[in-house]
């Protein structure tokens, strides 16, 4: 263990991530699964990125949301993915204590962005829906930026309250993380230091994020059921429904793994079982998000379409 004597104790300097699993022969499997599964969540959000920005049509407010959904996928599972790559390849994976600093907030700061943007979007798909006169005022280029100001500012402020939470605990004993990236509960769960205090507001910042957003998401979509089944014409309501169903799909997804690991209660799954769902939402949902977005949307495939007769016959 590199650490350094302090006064009365050791302070840990780097750790130790255990990593998925110990065996070699799926240890290979699983760096090649990952590895493809990482070039297509960047190819694929990429490919989202610069559609939505050459393309005229999909420069609407549920786009410019989606552009930088795109971007916080690929930052987020960036910030975890190549070094759990690295994991499969060595018998000691190391991080230094500012590193593990650095993921940590990385992780906190674009996942709570992606929060902000889903609920940024429902509410966009709310007003297309509920209010389809006032779209243009609801929906400013003004509002938008507001609300893509509010995400980061967001994501900031959390990513700041686990980093200072982490400045806080003291580790003067193992160092070995029990993740294959440092995530705070393995944390919490090696220092020696009382936790109790500096895990408040880290708590309580995440906790009051998934509420809001979640209470956002909620309403809006309650409003937007409302709106469907008054609605006379059934071409309408499929029209208006099949609108939502890819962000629905994606918020599903994001929200049910979420909620599995940070508010189940810990003694209803194992390590190894967080872990697996870990991986779920840190390496397959950015890979899927693109994917549901494009084959779901008849926007993005029209658009798609339209670009690449462009290239081919110009």
């Amino acid at each position: 263990m590199n650490s350094q004597v302090d006064r009365n104790h050791t302070t840990v300097t780097e750790f130790v991530l255990v990593g998925l699993t110990h065996n070699p022969v799926l240890r290979v499997i699983l760096f090649v699964i990952i590895l493809c599964i990482y070039l297509v969540t960047v190819l694929g959000n990429l490919s989202i990125i610069i559609l939505i920005r050459v393309s005229s049509q999909l420069h609407h407010p549920m786009y410019f949301f989606l552009s930088h959904l795109a971007f916080a996928d690929i930052c987020f599972s960036s910030s975890v993915t190549p070094n759990m790559l690295v994991n499969f390849l060595v018998e000691r994976n190391t991080i230094s204590y500012f590193g593990c600093a650095i993921q940590l907030g990385s992780t906190a700061f674009f996942g709570t962005v992606e929060c902000f943007l889903l609920a940024a979007m429902a509410y966009d798909r709310f007003v297309a829906i509920c209010s389809p006169l006032l779209y243009s005022a609801k929906m400013s280029t003004h509002v938008c930026l507001r609300l893509f100001v509010m995400a980061y500012v967001g994501g900031f402020l959390n990513a700041f309250s686990f980093i200072f939470s982490f400045f806080s605990f003291l580790f003067c004993g193992p160092n070995r993380v029990n993740h294959f990236f440092c995530d705070f509960t393995p944390l919490v769960e090696l220092s020696c230091s009382d936790v109790s205090v500096p895990i408040v507001v880290p708590s309580f910042t995440s906790g009051s994020i998934i509420v809001v957003t979640v209470f956002v998401i909620a309403i809006s979509y309650i409003y937007i059921l409302i709106t469907i089944l008054k609605m006379h014409s059934s071409e309408g309501r499929h029209k208006a429904f099949s609108t939502c169903t890819s962000h629905l799909t994606a918020v599903t997804l994001f929200y049910g793994t979420i909620t599995f690991i940070y508010v189940m209660p810990k003694s209803s799954y194992s390590t190894d079982q967080n872990k697996v769902v870990s991986v779920f939402y840190t390496v397959v949902i950015p890979m899927l998000n693109p994917l549901i977005y494009s084959l779901r949307n008849k926007e993005i495939k029209g658009a798609l379409k339209k670009e690449l007769g462009r290239k081919i016959f110009s």
